[in-house]
This record gives C-alpha cells, sequence and structure tokens, in this order.
C-alpha cells in the first residue's frame, strides 16, 4: 500500500481547515477503510471459498415426473434448509448439492410413518371420507329402485351379505353362509372398511383414502331409460365434491381409491351420445387419478383393478375357514370336469355351445344348464353340490371376460379350467398368483374353437399327484377369495379385502416413493398395454410381446364397441335369471 500520500494529504487539510472538519474527514476515512476490508474479506472467504448461505436459501422445483398412471406434476413440494458443517476451517466447504436437499412433499408425514416399529398400523393408515348420504346410505334406503329386476333390498341385507342360506342338504356349514349377490361388493367392501383396525382422522398420515361411494348401486339404478345427464349426475358431484376438499390436494386424488360392485365397462362411456352404454366415472379428468376396484377390469386402462366377486361364504371366524378348508380337501370327487351356464347362441365368436356338447357328450362331466325360468343354477345349493363333486370347472368368459362362477368353483375346491386370460389370469393379479399353472388349467379358445380340442382328453392327461397337488394350492386360496363377515373380523388369515387395501397401499407407496426419487415406475408406459404391466417380474420396468397379445391385440374401436356389447348383455342375463 501506498500509505505515504494519504498521509500527507491528511496532515494538508488539518493545517487549512478547522478542528471540526478535521476531525469528520478523519472519520470518513476511517469508515472508508474499514469497508474495503470487510468486502475483501467478504470476496476471499464467501465468493472464493463457496457461498453456502447462499445455496441453502436456493428453493427447488417440484420433481416433475410422467407417472404411468397419473401425472404428478401438480404435487406440491418444498425443500427444507440443510446446514453444511464444514470439517476444518482452512478446508474449502462440502457444497450443498440438489441431491442432497430433503424434499418435503404433503405425504413425507405419511411415509415416515412406516419407520416408527411400535407403531403396528405404521404405513397402513386408511382415512375414509364422509361423503354426504346421497352418495351411499340413501340409496340403501331406496333399494328397490337398484335393479329393475332384482329386489335388492334383501340383498343389502346383514351389511351386504344377504339373507342366511340353510343348510338343508349339507352342501354348506351352518353358520356363514349367505345368498349374497355379485354386485354387493360395494356394500360388502364399505362395511368391512369400518372395521379396519387402522383407520385415521388424520389424512397427513393416511397411506391411501378410501371413498365410500356406491358406484354400483348407482349406475344400476340409471342404466336403462335414462339419458346420460341422469346416469353421470352423481359421478360428476362425487368429483366435485371431492376436489373440493383439503384431502385431495395432498396428492391430487392420486391416493384416492372407491369400489364398485360391476364390471368396468359400466363406467366407460367414451361419448356422450344418448345410444352409448353407461356413465363415464373411470373417464372424468379427475377420477382418472383415482384407483377403482371392480369385479372385472378394463386390459386396455391403468385406473382400474379387479377384485373377487364376492361368494356365499363369509366366515366370522377363522376357524370357519380352516374346517371349511379341510372338508373340501376330504371330499371324494366323482366327476373329472363339470360346466354350470347357458349357450350364447347371439354371440358367434362364444365357444359356450361346443363346451356344452362337449360335456353332454362325456360319460366323466356334470353338466348343470341354466336357461330361462327356473333352473337348477339359480340354487347355491346346486351349484356348490356340483363343484364340490369335481375336479375340474370349466370357467369360460360370460357375457364379458368374468364369471362369478369362477370363485363359486375355487371355494368348493374345484380346479378352474379358462379358456381366454381376460377371464382371471390378467384380472386378479391381486389376489390370485402369477404362476397360474399351480392353480388351474388354460385351454386356449381357438382349441376348442377351430381344432376341436378334446377337454376330457386333455384333462385326463394331468396325472393323479399332480391334480392332488393343483386342488391343494386351489384351496389354499380360498381366504383371499372371500369377503368376511362384515360384522366380525378374522385375526389370522387375509380376506379379499385385505388382500386389495394392502394392494392398494403398496401401490400409493410406490409412486410417493418414485416421486420422491424423480422416477417412474415404468419405462415407456403404454396405457394401452394395461394388462401386461402387472404381469411383470420383480424389478422389470418395461414391458415386449407377450403369449396372451393375440387375445388382447384388438383395435381399440372394436375393443370399445365389443366391451359395451358385453356389458349391455350382462343385463339382459341378469334380467333373464329373474325371469
Amino acid at each position: 500500500m501506498r500509505r505515504r500520500p494519504v498521509a500527507l494529504v491528511t496532515s494538508e487539510a488539518m493545517e487549512k481547515g478547522s478542528p471540526k472538519n478535521q476531525q469528520t474527514r478523519l472519520c470518513l476515512l476511517a469508515s472508508l477503510s474499514a469497508f474495503f476490508w470487510i468486502l475483501l474479506l467478504y470476496f476471499h472467504f464467501v465468493v472464493l471459498g463457496g457461498n453456502t448461505a447462499v445455496e441453502e436459501s436456493v428453493i427447488l422445483e417440484p420433481v416433475k415426473l410422467e407417472s404411468p398412471f397419473v401425472n404428478v406434476e401438480s404435487i406440491p413440494a418444498r425443500v427444507t434448509d440443510v446446514r453444511i458443517e464444514k470439517e476444518k476451517p482452512h478446508l474449502e466447504p462440502v457444497r450443498n448439492t440438489a441431491a442432497e436437499r430433503v424434499v418435503n412433499y404433503p405425504f413425507m408425514r405419511a411415509l415416515r410413518t412406516v419407520e416408527n416399529k411400535s407403531d403396528p398400523c405404521g404405513g397402513r393408515y386408511i382415512y375414509v371420507h364422509n361423503l354426504p348420504p346421497r352418495f351411499n346410505e340413501n340409496m340403501l334406503k331406496e333399494c328397490k329402485s337398484l335393479s329393475l329386476w332384482t329386489n335388492m333390498c334383501k340383498f343389502t341385507s346383514n351389511e351386504g351379505l344377504g339373507p342366511p342360506l340353510e343348510n338343508v342338504e349339507g352342501v354348506f356349514e351352518n353358520t356363514g353362509w349367505y345368498a349374497t349377490n355379485q354386485f354387493a361388493v360395494d356394500v360388502i367392501f364399505n362395511n368391512r372398511m369400518k372395521q379396519y383396525e387402522c383407520l385415521t382422522n388424520d389424512s397427513s398420515i393416511a397411506a391411501a383414502i378410501f371413498v365410500p361411494f356406491y358406484a354400483g348401486f348407482d349406475i344400476a339404478r340409471y342404466l336403462w331409460g335414462y339419458n346420460i345427464s341422469r346416469r353421470d349426475a352423481a359421478s360428476v358431484d362425487l368429483v366435485d365434491w371431492l376436489m373440493k376438499r383439503p384431502e385431495w390436494g395432498i396428492m391430487g386424488g392420486k391416493d384416492h381409491f372407491l369400489v364398485a360392485g360391476r364390471i368396468t365397462w359400466d363406467f366407460r362411456r367414451l361419448t356422450d351420445e344418448e345410444s352409448d352404454w353407461g356413465n363415464k366415472l373411470l373417464f372424468l379428468p379427475a377420477a382418472r387419478n383415482m384407483s377403482m376396484l371392480v369385479v372385472e377390469s378394463s386390459p386396455w386402462n391403468a385406473n382400474d383393478f379387479g377384485i373377487p366377486y364376492p361368494t356365499y361364504f363369509h366366515p366370522a371366524k377363522d376357524e370357519e375357514v380352516f374346517v371349511w378348508q379341510n372338508r373340501m380337501r376330504n371330499l371324494e370327487r366323482k366327476w373329472l370336469f363339470s360346466f354350470a351356464g347357458a349357450p350364447r347362441s347371439g354371440n358367434p365368436k362364444s365357444i359356450r355351445g361346443q363346451i356344452i356338447d362337449q360335456c353332454k357328450n362325456s360319460k366323466v362331466c356334470k353338466l348343470l344348464e341354466c336357461d330361462f325360468g327356473e333352473s337348477k343354477c339359480h340354487s347355491p345349493s346346486s351349484i356348490m353340490q356340483m363343484f364340490q363333486s369335481s375336479l375340474f370347472c370349466l370357467q369360460p368368459q360370460g357375457d364379458s371376460y368374468t364369471r362369478r362362477s369362477a370363485f363359486d368353483s375355487m371355494l368348493a375346491g374345484c380346479i378352474p379350467v379358462f379358456f381366454h386370460p381376460g377371464s382371471a389370469y390378467t384380472q386378479y393379479t391381486w389376489h390370485l398368483s402369477k404362476n397360474y399353472t399351480t392353480y388351474s388349467v388354460f385351454i386356449p379358445e381357438d382349441d376348442i374353437r377351430k381344432r376341436n380340442v378334446s377337454i376330457e382328453e386333455r384333462l385326463s392327461q394331468i396325472s393323479p399327484e399332480q391334480v392332488r397337488i393343483m386342488r391343494e394350492t386351489v384351496i389354499n386360496l380360498i381366504p383371499r377369495l372371500i369377503y368376511a363377515d362384515p360384522r366380525s373380523k378374522l385375526e389370522i388369515l387375509r380376506d379379499a379385502f385385505d388382500v386389495a387395501v394392502q394392494a392398494v397401499i403398496d401401490k400409493v407407496t410406490r409412486l410417493r416413493r418414485n416421486i420422491i426419487k424423480g422416477r417412474t415406475e415404468y419405462d415407456n408406459f403404454v396405457e394401452e398395454n394395461s394388462w401386461k404391466y402387472d404381469l411383470l417380474d420383480e424389478g422389470q420396468r418395461e414391458v415386449g410381446a407377450h403369449e396372451w397379445d393375440p387375445f388382447f391385440s384388438k383395435p381399440k374401436d372394436e375393443q370399445r364397441d365389443q366391451s359395451a356389447e358385453a356389458a349391455k348383455n350382462s343385463w339382459k342375463n341378469e334380467q333373464r335369471d329373474q325371469s
């Protein structure tokens, strides 16, 4: 520094000015000198050394992720400040990078409950919306209007189980058996949820949020003879109500789920043409964020999931299940295979007619023909008795892919025989093993339709030991395929409700963790291939060609039209069954 000139200037000023001016100038110079040294030190230690204080105050943008199922860009996020401790003053400080930040989404508190090992409900809490009664309870009060052909009042009794079945012929047990309607899952599931052990009133710790809307009962009232505005009214009203709730804002509805006891095609009207089938619940933009559990899902859409049709068995205790399983193990089965159903003469692609012909021509097949008017097919006792006396039960497509009969037959310990993968394998991936050969037989429809394969010959080739192993697998599956009595709770076993709820929780948890990591669950997700993704092995992230592609590779318009027609036929046959 050249200090001498500065000193000379100061001396001259002191000689020429007054003592007061001299003092003021000295203070000014001192201040300038101090500022200069502070600026120099700031530049050396902060700018050159790395300004961690500035970096800590940076707010990251929300993680942007195109989920294979939902758009998660709208989920709010903020970054909490992270303090960096320097190991030694003379070393360059550790830089605070974006990867070291803690992204605090609204669902972080819910994820952290998993870490609390002393909490048996950690990571399992469910928050249930308190919906206005018009969305559920009021429908039950007007139960006579829930179906044009069926008095649903008796079927909504006993918490949705229906009237008890008398064990006159000894086919059932004396307790736990009910004449349950196959479309009663809405109310059964809702009442089971009331007994769920990990309910919470705090949505911020919820692993998932349940919407107790009776979607199946709602559409059942208005499918025939009502315009699209009436069919859509409750669904549109529900979504509007949900979007105004603070719970919706946690994930934009991506953590919400609801249940409908009908097939998915009743909720997938693509246009606003009055002639089109069903309502548009599953196509509403907000509803596409939610998960909907239905008794038959779409192979080509990602926001619905298959759960079992209800059977007649609703145990109140674990012991009732164990007794039934042991009984099914010890039964003598005199029929190699059996079939209960009616032909579909109006559907040229149906193989039911050929199945009935093969059964009639076989000495080892039991046939229960279902047609108009009185039929043993309408008798739970007759159906279960036939299934209990058979080694294999044929389960071709119904009006749509699935049938309740498949679950009734497995409940009876009968090995199901499927002819289309959409009847079970791509539907109930939460409840059935991916390795379908362990519990069922698959005979492609074309083998029956075109190649005239003998069902009797195909089944006779399976060794008695293999039959025994497969039947044991089916019997072990029984708890996962039934809905326990909603007025009680199984202690050891997990029923269809428990399996479904845990699957939803796992799905939401994966989505949340993927959001935090900034990744998608699958690579190059294509919704039209939705049926393939649940069949992937652990760790797989991308689908390729599959042996079942021919079963699902129809043009989209054709898929939609056939599915809507299947839904209409399902309702027509419900009418037939009640005539």
